[in-house]
């Protein structure tokens, strides 16, 4: 799609810390100056809560005048992936400073900074993306599983690669295809998951982090329009059902050199020490980076014992109870899958917090304990934080934290977890009152 054919009207916006799409609609007429740095937002709009709330412990609102930051187009779109039929496009954009520096507390810009680092050395990740969700009925207040488009009823839990289970949906999925497509996002296979009415997509390996985390982002705004045109809605969020399986985000990833061969291959199964060395760094990082991964209350509840969501910081050969997974395949193929993130969480961030630690337990040669087989939440790695407030505290103090993230995007992603925290803290639910209400 050009600039001559977006229609009447643009939508151009920034992701913000918590993966939403914050901006302005404007006339069509005006998309050719969005470059020239006239398209200008609150830098506090990238940290603000889950309900599009300031917070008052960000320091740029009150104490900084809410200043501006400038946004300019990230060279994607325009992108007809909002309304029915596309038909007022996305801009996608990201924030500099007012001196046109860029303001690392965008987690676009968080990316492109770590990823410079491995540009500065030679190297080159190479990345794809695996996302989960369910579809979901959008007159519910809780999530109930959407009816079929063929049989009018639910469609079954533990129904694991059904193709049956596709082939009721095919519909959604064309327009998803169709629509990706268009957005030159590329999605290859998609899948029946266990979970009622529970799917995902796998997105194609790319030689450009930046780009997958794009697409990633760019992805679920797809799957979410799709559902919303055939009538029902389309849920990231990481634990929709108690008793069924979460939404994940697992990420693959190799490395390549300036030869375009792959650093993690070393011609045997176990992979190279520079594959060893990046799963240490995931591995000493991660419980410091877990909130980057759960950031949300309910993502809390898929990080649990019994199912295939990590609890632990282990790493092992073919096993999918780890957070790190080595996979099998080809030698050349060699790479690393990144298990711990759900579907609730920024693609930005994630990429950024996984390549992050990945490059400083190359640079520092971190050798990883033994690799782990059976199941992984019994063993005797280091627990990952599994209450939201502990992973908040352990993001804002942790040491890898602050060797991978600007000091302005610690504090201000740690303010906004917190002032969500406080606001559900003050809310008694359903169970409480049925509890206590009458008990005591």
């Amino acid at each position: 799609m050009t600039m001559t054919e977006t229609g009447h009207s643009i939508l151009a916006g920034v992701f913000d810390l918590n993966g939403c799409l914050r901006g302005k609609r404007l006339p069509a007429a005006l998309a050719d100056k969005l470059a020239s740095g006239a398209f200008r937002m609150p830098m506090s709009s990238i940290g603000v809560d889950i309900w599009g709330t300031d917070v008052d412990g960000n320091s740029l609102v009150m104490q900084g005048g809410d200043r501006d930051g400038v946004c300019i187009p990230t060279g994607r779109g325009p992108l007809p992936i909002i309304g029915a039929a596309g038909n007022c496009p996305l801009i996608p954009m990201w924030m500099n400073l007012e001196d046109g520096t860029p303001f690392l507390a965008d987690p676009r810009r968080a990316l492109a900074n770590v990823l410079q680092r491995f540009t500065d050395i030679g190297l080159t990740p190479v990345v794809a993306t695996e996302l989960e969700f369910h579809l979901v009925d959008p007159n519910c207040v809780r999530a109930t599983p959407v009816a079929d488009l063929r049989s009018g009823k639910p469609k079954r839990a533990d129904a694991i690669y059904s193709l049956d289970e596709i082939a009721k949906v095919s519909p959604f999925l064309d327009a998803v295809y169709a629509m990706a497509s268009a957005c030159d996002v590329p999605v290859e296979t998609a899948i029946s998951e266990g979970g009622t009415g529970q799917f995902e997509f796998n997105l194609s390996h790319v030689a450009d982090a930046l780009r997958a985390a794009d697409d990633a982002a760019i992805l679920k705004q797809i799957v979410k329009t799709c559902a919303r045109d055939q009538g029902f809605s389309a849920s990231f969020m990481a634990k929709p059902y108690q008793d069924e399986a979460g939404n994940g985000f697992h990420v693959h990833f190799s490395m390549l050199d300036s030869n375009g061969d792959n650093v993690f291959n070393n011609g045997t199964e176990d992979g190279s020490d520079l594959l060893k060395y990046a799963v240490g760094g995931l591995l000493n990082a991660m419980p410091e980076t877990t909130l980057i991964f759960a950031p949300h209350l309910n993502s809390y509840r898929r990080l649990c014992l019994g199912s295939l969501a990590p609890t632990t910081a282990a790493w092992g050969y073919e096993n999918r109870t780890a957070a790190i997974r080595i996979p099998g395949g080809a030698h050349a193929a060699r790479r690393i899958e990144h298990r711990v993130a759900g579907a609730d969480a920024n693609p930005y961030l994630v990429l950024a917090a996984i390549l992050g630690a990945a490059f400083i337990g190359m640079s520092e040669k971190t050798t990883p304990p033994k690799p782990l087989n059976g199941n992984a939440h019994e063993g005797k790695a280091t627990q990952l934080p599994l209450d939201w407030r502990d992973a908040t505290e352990a993001f804002e103090r942790g040491q890898m934290t602050a060797k991978i993230f600007a000091p302005s995007l610690i504090s201000m992603f740690a303010a906004c977890k917190r002032q969500e925290q406080n606001v559900f803290k003050s809310v008694a639910s359903d169970v409480e009152y049925q509890a206590y209400l009458d008990a005591v």
